[in-house]
């Protein structure tokens, strides 16, 4: 039998314990995810959640900090909101990040990394943006 995939459930960032910090940092007060509840695992780490969902573990699962290469992977895509305040957000923190409007459809992305390297894409769907306060500012 297959199993009946219906959506990314969460993905792990494994790391070393001394990683810990400033990816909590990068998570919580660059993109604004929250910390939640996390079972009594075996390895120190973080859940970090939207809603009631966690959707990024971050593990201590390394003894030393991984290199910056995610191998086959590629980036992570998260669907976001408020493409103005995330590009304030961002500025204000001084985390680099591009941007590449789709043309032809309605999302825009704008790509981060995260402190391991981690290449994050934020998906904003431009025409929620308009009804949720008007035009997002060119990039």
């Amino acid at each position: 039998m297959n199993a009946a995939i219906s959506a990314l459930h969460h993905f792990t960032v494994g790391c070393a314990p001394g990683d810990l910090p400033v990816l909590l940092d990068f998570y919580t007060r660059v993109l604004g995810l929250k910390e939640g509840f996390r079972p009594g695992l075996r390895h120190p780490g973080h859940w970090l959640y939207v809603g009631d969902q966690a959707i990024i573990h971050l593990n201590a699962l390394r003894s030393s900090t991984p290199a910056r290469s995610g191998g086959a992977l590629d980036h992570v895509a998260l669907k976001a909101e408020g493409l103005d305040g995330t590009r304030r957000a961002l500025k204000a923190a001084q985390v680099p990040f591009t941007e590449a409007p789709l043309y032809g459809t309605h999302l825009h992305q704008v790509f981060v990394e995260d402190p391991l390297g981690l290449k994050v894409e934020l998906n904003f769907d431009l025409t929620q943006e308009e009804a949720h306060g008007g035009q997002p500012d060119a990039p």
